[in-house]
């Protein structure tokens, strides 16, 4: 749920809160492709059968950005690092908590979390060092 609006977005709120209960999980077709809920097909074959699997616990950094001077909705939370990370059936987008944008590197091992944005409010995928 959005701090501001009270509405919810169907689906990834689910997928927030399995995260964290240390119940992630992404969601694979019968020709192995992963991908994040919410989906109905997947997203690579069309293939409208998906089965959860549990998300792997630590992923690694594939690339980063550092932002300084961020857009309004969040210049309480800069400078942040925003990085993808592999899963490995699944790349997932978050932002890097509990580390120095310094000391973020490709590379790095992670594990998925649930961040609050220190300017919205608002729940969001986060990754933290291991």
């Amino acid at each position: 749920m959005t701090a501001t609006d009270g509405v919810g977005d169907a689906g990834f709120d689910e997928w927030l809160d399995a995260l964290e209960r240390d119940e992630a999980y992404y969601l694979e077709c019968p020709a192995g492709h992963g991908s994040l809920p919410p989906r109905r097909v997947c997203p690579a074959c069309g293939e409208p059968v998906l089965e959860e699997r549990p998300l792997p616990d630590v992923g690694e950094i594939e690339t980063f950005t550092v932002t300084h001077v961020p857009t309004p909705s969040f210049e309480e939370d800069a400078p942040y690092a925003a990085a993808i990370a592999d899963f490995g059936p699944v790349r997932i987008t978050g932002q890097v908590v509990g580390a120095d944008v310094a000391d973020v590197e490709n590379g790095m091992t992670v594990q998925p979390t649930v961040h609050v944005s220190e300017t919205t409010g608002d729940r969001l995928i986060a990754f933290r060092m291991r």
